[in-house]
């Protein structure tokens, strides 16, 4: 008689641990620079968080690297107003003396996280490469984000090898002006105006810069967005082929897909040789694009076919063998 209802209290006293452990996983910590959240700084609030936790973060300028590791996987950082300008992580560390990881001003190196909502700038300028953003971890959004720098804004990095990472970016901006977005991940920028800034010449730079290896189909896919540029017409490529480290195999993977491409693109020559290395050992496409800087008419704009851009798709790029789908329609 007395043992079920023994099973009675098991099962709620199961149900009573699973559910404070479901509240401990939904930990929210506020960072404020007036000290009114839980820390004054995103790093602070980095380090106590952990996998499931929220970090609120209130209009103010942060200033100095925020450090995600790759232990601190499956946490989310947004903007606490939804204005990204109002949230500003801020640094001016160039890659000449911070090397690629020192200098980014967000170096992410988690799994599963969520960055919503901020800017996130390196302002050192012209003179050396200078990271807004490393991304080297698996499963990364942003959304509603604004990635400002020069050289080197946006790096997907996944290690050397096959070993590849994937981020999707979505209603987002990102400017820069040489190679600013750039790597060997599977990156799928979505719905996001793409500015190149204006370096007073007649090369004003280069938006991609892929490292895509051989064994991997998917690098860089730019679709649904809005390239715009400097003043100066047909002075910006769409992308240079990066051997990173002269690896011959990396053979690197772009396409730029049902977006609007401004008259700052070069007519010919929008794809470009890098550091003695043919644009045309990389796999650089386009398909159905619009606008000034989208011609369909020159040998060097490969244009990719219906058919086989059926197979080239946001989902595709970001699927993975665990079929991984973040996309928004």
């Amino acid at each position: 008689m007395r043992r079920p209802m023994l099973a009675v209290l098991t099962v709620a006293a199961v149900a009573l641990v699973a559910t404070a452990t479901a509240a401990q996983a939904a930990t929210t910590y506020v960072v404020a620079t007036d000290g009114s959240g839980n820390y004054t700084t995103i790093q602070a609030a980095l380090s106590a968080a952990k996998s499931g936790d929220t970090i609120s973060v209130k209009a103010g300028t942060y200033r100095g690297q925020v450090s995600i590791p790759a232990a601190k996987s499956g946490i989310t950082i947004k903007g606490a107003t939804g204005t990204s300008s109002d949230i500003v992580i801020t640094g001016n560390v160039p890659q000449s003396t911070g090397g690629a990881t020192g200098s980014a001003t967000v170096l992410n190196l988690a799994a599963n996280t969520t960055i919503t909502g901020v800017t996130i700038a390196n302002t050192y300028g012209i003179g050396s490469q200078a990271l807004a953003l490393y991304a080297g971890g698996d499963r990364q959004v942003y959304r509603n984000v604004r990635l400002l720098g020069r050289q080197d804004t946006f790096l997907s990095w996944g290690g050397t090898g096959s070993k590849q990472v994937r981020q999707y970016v979505y209603k987002s901006y990102i400017e820069g002006d040489v190679d600013f977005i750039y790597g060997n991940g599977a990156v799928v920028i979505d719905s996001t105006t793409i500015k190149s800034l204006d370096r007073g010449s007649s090369n004003n730079g280069f938006v991609t810069a892929a490292a895509t290896n051989a064994t991997n189909r998917y690098g860089i896919l730019i679709t649904r967005s809005t390239l715009q540029g400097p003043s100066a017409t047909q002075t910006v490529a769409l992308g240079r082929c990066w051997h990173a480290g002269n690896a011959a195999d990396a053979i690197g993977q772009v396409l730029i897909r049902e977006s609007t491409l401004g008259g700052h693109i070069r007519q010919a020559g929008a794809w470009q040789d890098m550091s003695g290395f043919s644009w045309k050992t990389c796999r650089f496409n386009e398909y159905n694009n619009t606008g000034a800087g989208a011609t369909h008419g020159t040998s060097d704009r490969p244009q990719m076919s219906a058919s086989t851009a059926a197979g080239y798709t946001s989902q595709k790029y970001l699927a993975g063998a665990d079929g991984w789908n973040p996309v928004q329609p």
